[in-house]
């Protein structure tokens, strides 16, 4: 049973582009098929998370508009959050998942139950995941995550 689903932002939730104007305006790519996976892991009681080692106003924005249980944007130690986060809310290493594509993420992905890397995630970052979706950072593998979680927590046999 996955009770916690946390995850990387940029590169995985986003395709890891940022774009910026010369005023300082920031914009981000999110792919509504993954908010669709968000939501429906909401509605089975499990708890989402971002985590993100960049603060970034779109990325609160969309967690925001998610309704996510919670946003912690702009760490750049994961790893002591994201057990922090497990605690409160009651969920083991076991009971929880993690997806990510970069270096920062790879101590979180070990440590989770779930270790997800996004399809086109550094290579040290494949190696340590247990799973790998199909689908690249941004372009459906929340979704595919999401998906594949619920299966999970219905009795499904996945990994």
């Amino acid at each position: 049973m996955i009770k916690l689903f946390a995850m990387d932002v940029d590169g995985t939730l986003t395709d890891g582009g940022i774009y910026m104007d010369g005023a300082g305006g920031e914009m981000k790519r999110f792919d509504v098929q993954d908010g669709q996976g968000i939501a429906r892991l909401l509605r089975k009681g499990v708890k989402v998370v971002f985590i993100s080692g960049r603060f970034s106003a779109p990325t609160q924005r969309r967690a925001e508009d998610l309704k996510i249980t919670r946003c912690v944007n702009g760490i750049k130690d994961k790893l002591p959050e994201l057990e922090k986060i497990a605690a409160e809310f009651g969920a083991s290493a076991a009971e929880t998942a993690y997806a990510g594509d970069d270096l920062p993420d790879i101590d979180c992905i070990r440590w989770a139950g779930l270790g997800i890397a996004v399809a086109n995630a550094r290579p040290e970052v494949l190696e340590a995941a247990r799973y790998v979706t199909r689908s690249a950072g941004g372009r459906g593998a929340i979704r595919e995550c999401a998906d594949m979680i619920i299966r999970i927590n219905d009795g499904e046999n996945i990994c």
